[in-house]
């Protein structure tokens, strides 16, 4: 999926997203709508994501990921910023 204009956004993750699988379900559905960027857990319980690309697949994965995986319980999803970057796949980065 290519675009002109690819939607960055930086978001933050809270609730019960850490030990229930989350970031494996966040990179699995990443890559099936062709994202890019990554995602991480947080040293204080949360999960933090950049998400890139056509912006109806950003929306899409906004929405997947205010659902989350069956074990986990989403309480909010913050979008920290929306900017730019350069990112070539999806990833699963060390918790910071």
């Amino acid at each position: 999926m290519s675009d002109p204009a690819p939607r960055t956004v930086h978001i933050r993750v809270e609730g019960r997203v850490q030990g229930v699988g989350y970031r494996a379900y966040v990179a699995r559905e990443a890559a099936h709508l062709g994202l890019r960027g990554w995602v991480r857990n947080r040293t204080d319980g949360s999960v933090e994501a950049v998400l890139q690309g056509p912006s109806a697949a950003v929306e899409e994965m906004l929405a997947l990921c205010r659902r989350g995986p069956p074990a986990s319980r989403v309480d909010r999803v913050e979008i920290m910023g929306e900017g730019v970057g350069a990112f070539d796949a999806f990833e699963v980065r060390p918790t910071a």
